[in-house]
């Protein structure tokens, strides 16, 4: 491999997926790897970290092996990620794919084994209920740093591949986060984000989710610590506790509602009604008065009456979420939800889409409105000649006229809010 000195990457999908693209760059680079941009004139090895949740995300990510293999003709391009067995059949015709790799860790090997025998290489995952990653993650382009402390879901909903994919739940080893936590301060990050499928579900020596987020604020240094987006667990009131006694931890808290009506949820094998969802959040505002609750909302699925749609924005307006990222449902193959009857036409999911996304757009408004005459940690990620700009703790873009320097934490007072930004 002394001949191979470049590698770039391109993630697809959420932060766990950044998390595990950051690992690669660590294994790489202690290869002997120098980690580049990915629109670097020069690219030796180029690795693509693949998303399964829809077909659009999957065809991108096979697209892009062919922009990468044309402009850069003798690059071996690695395909990695969530879509590597779903997709195996088509990404074995694909002559611009060099390695396809199921195992994320055997890459510094498969690389070696490709360039001596020159033949792709396919391995299977390590199904362990506790993980070790051997690895600290590289993000050499990133104001923030990604934490991977769990793998896998066990919930199975009806429309969704992932656990089909990652597998069963399962955590990371804690000393090893701890170690992984503590590299990412002495590299001066200023965000963690703890990233996993389901990050509620960690649990490692009796360690959960929250004893584990206590354990990381009371470490010394200047950071904070942001969670992920994640699947609903009712019952773990202690994190919302954690986060509210603990200034290191940001007042942000994304929980994948999906939908409105018990009766969709239900059919998604959601494990919660929406009078519990309700409860919940409840209780977390109570605790946290400007927590930035977040969620995740499908509309269009299969069976979605009308009844049901205005259900959901009866709910949506109740709650009144500070950000909301809508779907339309797309059918993915290889889930129950695909095979299920009544599929809504597309015009009509978009018509709810583009209702859903004005009555939200409101409601992300007025929390943004609603910090004016607070003042908010920033962590500055922009700066030039005009402005500098970054994100709250509670997740709300901002921009200062105030002298300031990248990569730091400020306090700032939110003077107005110009559209969703926030001004200082």
């Amino acid at each position: 491999m002394q001949n191979l000195r470049t590698v770039a990457a391109e993630t697809f999908g959420c932060r766990l997926n950044q998390s595990d693209t950051g690992l690669i760059f660590d294994r790489l680079q202690r290869s002997g790897f120098e980690i580049v941009k990915s629109n670097s004139p020069q690219i030796d090895l180029f690795v693509i970290n693949s998303c399964a949740v829809t077909e659009l995300a999957v065809k991108k990510s096979r697209q892009l092996s062919k922009k990468i293999k044309t402009k850069h003709p003798n690059c071996c391009i690695v395909f990695t990620g969530c879509s590597v067995e779903p997709d195996a059949k088509n990404l074995l015709k694909e002559a611009n794919i060099d390695i396809i790799l199921s195992d994320r860790k055997q890459i510094v090997s498969k690389v070696q084994e490709y360039f001596k025998e020159q033949k792709s290489a396919e391995f299977a995952q390590n199904n362990t209920l506790v993980f070790t990653e051997n690895a600290k993650a590289l993000f050499p382009f990133n104001s923030r740093a990604f934490l991977k402390i769990q793998e896998g879901c066990n919930n199975y909903c009806s429309y969704c591949i992932v656990p089909y994919v990652r597998g069963r739940e399962k955590s990371r080893d804690y000393n090893e986060i701890i170690e992984e936590f503590q590299q990412f301060i002495l590299d001066g990050y200023k965000e963690i984000v703890l990233t996993g499928v389901n990050v509620n579900s960690y649990n490692h020596n009796k360690m959960n989710l929250a004893k584990l987020v206590a354990k990381l604020a009371s470490l010394e240094g200047d950071f904070r610590i942001r969670l992920s987006s994640t699947e609903p667990n009712l019952n773990n009131k202690e994190i919302i506790e954690v986060i509210s006694q603990n200034k290191k931890v940001c007042n942000y808290l994304h929980l994948s509602l999906q939908h409105g009506s018990d009766n969709i949820l239900k059919q998604m094998n959601r494990k919660y009604t929406t009078a519990e969802f309700a409860n919940y959040i409840e209780f977390a505002r109570e605790k946290i008065p400007d927590l930035h609750i977040g969620t995740d909302i499908i509309v269009g699925f299969p069976g979605e009456t009308e009844d049901d749609f205005e259900l959901m924005l009866k709910f949506v307006n109740k709650i009144k979420f500070a950000t909301t990222h809508i779907f339309r449902s797309s059918p993915r193959k290889g889930t129950p939800a695909a095979e299920f009857a009544n599929q809504v036409p597309a015009i009509t999911a978009k018509k709810r889409y583009d209702i859903l996304k004005k009555i939200t757009e409101k409601h992300s408004a007025k929390f943004a409105n609603s910090q004016i005459g607070k003042v908010l940690q920033v962590l500055i990620e922009k700066e030039d000649d005009v402005y500098s700009s970054g994100w709250s703790d509670n997740y709300l873009k901002v921009h200062t006229n105030l002298l300031t320097i990248k990569n730091t934490l400020v306090n700032l007072n939110i003077k107005s809010v110009d559209g969703s930004i926030c001004q200082s």
